[in-house]
């Protein structure tokens, strides 16, 4: 029958501990691992607060399981898991029962009220899709019903909020509400001032994960927004337009539509339950584990993520509730059970290295705490706000790879509504795709135009001409860099003439193609032979690149075509020398190559037809003439229009309009591109 593994719960721990098993059974067909989930979507949690605040759409913080484990052998099963039978070695759901021989309890945590009379009935939550949705909607519409409100003690009490915990969850919804709030007022002609925003804990300080300094920062970017932070303030009481706390031995009143909690949490009913049955339950329900990540007492139950109550050799508290702690327990439960069913004794123990905390006040400032356990430093607002977002593509990449990347980086930067980004709204600034259509167009007649030019007028499918293009193309250059260096020296002027001899030997040599490459010679505007020409610029940057930039004719009479520029890299040069030129038979493929990549450029972009990769082509000739006979000014622009049509430069008035559609669809139809995320939603 094989070996089945069964994973409880699709959250970070439990979506990478099947993933890496996965990994580690490709080969073997022997071992089926199962995950269950009530949702059949995999949730960023630590996101939740821009979808409840309208930074970014829903769909931004669900990833669909089917596609995380496209092409690999985990069985995904839609079902709400009710208990687990340990003696009998069964996971029951509502739907089904799933048999195993190991099983892993990733199934997360809920949100604890305390006892808080009216806490969980009157306040909405933040800890799942749903929740996020529901209160993003009940926002949106709270205040869409305060702006059709005449009376104005009635409007302000509809726009009071509270948000009770100042710990991340709690600062950061506080946060994104602040953000949020200009926008509606703004978009609602209501009054600023007539909103108010509370922020309650029973702590004497923010995020006291956090050192002190960072708390204290945090709190004055809150007053800064508009939030009233009340600390040292327990919460008595929740009704459903009223909140009471007591602060100084004295209990507040306060007048609210609108609480949200986020005061803690505990175990979800699944792992709260197994922890009672295993005999291991500790603190707010969590599983006792050894070293191993195994359940106390048991060899075949692992338990990961939020779950796990495990304390370090030499700390004093077990490990935190954190993504980190996910990830790396994830990696050694995987490995553990691999090695058990192997029958290996290579059973690595637990010891998990924190990298600091961070915490996002809104979408333009952060805070963090980071570094190596023994070496931890703070990062300014920009660099905290980067280092959060480069996490989340790290665990993307674990995840779901490019797809997710792109999806994120398109809803954080590329389509972020109302500058709501640490970068503002530079990435998200909207132009209407069809005028791009002419430089599109234009573009690929240049293109097409020197193709068809090199075939038909100077024969390169038929007579091999790489070696005068680079030979005279290096003359012009080094001939003027030789004359600089000889008026430098006060040498005389027969190196110079020397130089000017060489240069009109290269002038018609070479053709002035429309790619604006150096190697057209060295004429002047009237067509008669230049002088040696001027150096501008020449930077040698620690021998890995060279940078030349010069005029072929003296300053004063130059115009835009005389100026010309060279990137010389040491590697393209010992290609060129090694490979292209000293294989004629390689070189003439690599011509014609050229060739025939120039026609189809050209013809592609004036079709508008795979735009994205016929404008990648372009900039990848460009570069390679860059590296190898330099560009004239006057033909530079095709680097950079390359770069404009890049994305979407195809889709008004193009082919790409309909063949991307079809393409698409074709495309995730391949068992290898869902495997490896080769796609985008």
């Amino acid at each position: 029958m094989g070996t089945k593994i069964v994973v409880v719960g699709a959250g970070y721990a439990g979506v990478l501990t099947a993933k890496k098993l996965a990994k580690k059974f490709k080969k073997n067909s022997d071992v089926q691992v199962t995950i269950i989930d009530k949702n059949p979507f995999h949730t960023m949690l630590t996101e939740l607060h821009e979808v409840a605040a309208c930074r970014v759409d829903e769909e931004s913080i669900r990833m669909d399981l089917k596609k995380i484990f496209a092409g690999r052998r985990v069985d995904v099963k839609l079902d709400t898991v009710e208990t687990v039978d340990f003696d009998a070695k069964k996971v029951v759901g509502k739907h089904e029962t799933y048999d195993y021989d190991y099983v892993v309890i990733a199934s997360g945590s809920k949100p604890t009220y305390f006892g808080v009379p009216g806490a969980k009935e009157n306040s909405f939550t933040l800890w799942s899709y749903d929740d996020a949705v529901i209160l993003r909607d009940h926002i949106h519409n709270t205040f869409h019903a305060a702006s059709c409100e005449p009376d104005l003690a009635k409007r302000r009490k509809m726009l009071t909020f509270h948000v009770v915990g100042a710990g991340f969850t709690g600062v950061e919804m506080m946060g994104e509400l602040a953000e949020y709030v200009p926008v509606l007022c703004h978009k609602l002609s209501l009054d600023p001032s007539d909103v108010t925003m509370v922020n309650l804990d029973g702590m004497n300080r923010v995020v006291p994960i956090l050192p002190e300094k960072l708390s204290a920062k945090v709190e004055r970017r809150l007053a800064k927004m508009g939030v009233r932070v009340e600390l040292n303030a327990m919460v008595k009481e929740v009704g459903a337009d009223f909140v009471v706390y007591e602060r100084d031995g004295k209990q507040v009143r306060e007048e609210t539509t609108t609480t949200i909690w986020t005061a803690g949490i505990e175990q979800n009913d699944v792992a709260s339950d197994s922890g009672k049955s295993l005999e291991a339950a500790q603190r707010g329900g969590r599983i006792e584990t050894d070293g191993f990540l195994r359940a106390k007492g048991r060899e075949d139950v692992y338990v990961v993520g939020d779950n796990m109550y495990y304390i370090v050799e030499g700390e004093d508290r077990p490990v935190p509730q954190m993504v980190e702690n996910a990830e790396h327990s994830a990696g050694t439960a995987a490995n553990n059970i691999a090695e058990s069913i192997r029958g290996g004794n290579n059973l690595k123990t637990y010891k998990p290295a924190f990298h600091g905390v961070m915490v996002c006040i809104g979408g333009k400032y952060g805070v963090a705490h980071v570094g190596l356990p023994n070496f931890m430093f703070s990062l300014p607002s920009f660099f905290a706000m980067f280092a959060k977002h480069f996490i989340n593509i790290v665990y993307f990449i674990q995840v779901m790879g490019w797809t997710k990347i792109f999806s994120y980086l398109k809803h954080e930067f590329f389509t972020i509504r109302n500058q709501r980004s640490f970068v503002g709204g530079h990435l998200s600034n909207r132009t209407p795709s069809f005028l791009l259509m002419p430089v599109r167009v234009w573009l690929g007649a240049v293109w097409l135009f020197e193709g068809l030019y090199k075939w038909l007028a100077e024969g390169w499918l038929e007579e091999f001409k790489l070696p005068d293009f680079f030979k005279y193309a290096n003359m012009f250059y080094d001939n003027i860099i030789d004359s600089a260096t000889a008026a430098y020296y006060h040498v005389g002027t027969e190196v110079a003439l020397k130089g000017s001899d060489m240069i009109s030997a290269a002038t018609g040599d070479a053709g002035s193609g429309a790619t604006g490459d150096a190697a057209s010679g060295a004429t002047g505007a009237g067509g008669g032979t230049a002088s040696a020409g001027e150096l501008l610029f020449n930077v040698r940057f620690f021998n890995v690149f060279h940078l030349i930039f010069v005029s072929s004719t003296a300053l004063e009479s130059a115009k835009l075509e005389n100026y010309a520029f060279k990137l010389n890299v040491p590697l393209m040069n010992w290609f060129v020398e090694n490979v292209i030129l000293a294989n004629p038979d390689f070189g003439m493929i690599m011509q014609v190559s050229i060739v025939i990549m120039e026609i189809l450029v050209g013809l592609a972009l004036i079709a508008g037809l795979f735009t994205t990769l016929s404008a990648g082509v372009s900039i990848v000739l460009q570069l390679m003439f860059l590296m190898t006979t330099g560009w004239y000014l006057s033909g530079a622009w095709m680097f950079f229009a390359s770069f404009a049509v890049l994305i979407g430069g195809g889709r008004t008035l193009g082919l790409d309009y309909w063949v991307m559609p079809w393409l698409k669809k074709q495309w995730t139809k391949i068992p290898f591109f869902k495997k490896w995320y080769l796609y985008h939603e």
